[in-house]
């Protein structure tokens, strides 16, 4: 786990740091699990297949991240950009596991196949 101990005024309770606390236990705990799920299949030796295997608990842990932002945070712009990352990793989360399924049953190494991922880029 991080210690974040530096960031914070030694002995100087401040208001909502219970809060602020929490939200820090909470995205260490939550980075300590994506990590562990991005590292836990191994490697492979495909590497589209070793990407998104990486790249979807990396997006889960963002979508997790977002989500705790929107229970501890208050600024609305920083809140609208919270619902944004949630919105559009589970599109891409939701691709990503798509296109998996595909690889996993042989090679399809067709760009234009289902489903196309960077489709919530306007692509």
């Amino acid at each position: 786990m991080t210690d974040h101990s530096a960031h914070q005024a030694a002995g100087v309770a401040r208001p909502g740091a219970a809060k602020s606390n929490q939200f820090q236990m909470d995205m260490d705990k939550g980075m300590a699990r994506m990590m562990d799920d991005m590292h836990r299949p191994g490697f492979t030796g495909n590497p589209d297949h070793d990407f998104l295997a990486m790249m979807i608990p990396h997006h889960e842990g963002a979508i997790d991240m977002a989500r705790l932002l929107l229970i501890h945070g208050r600024d609305p712009l920083v809140r609208q950009l919270a619902e944004d990352i949630i919105a559009s990793q589970t599109i891409e989360v939701a691709g990503m596991r798509g296109r998996m399924a595909i690889l996993l049953q042989g090679a399809n190494p067709r760009p234009d196949g289902f489903p196309a991922l960077g489709a919530v880029r306007g692509g």
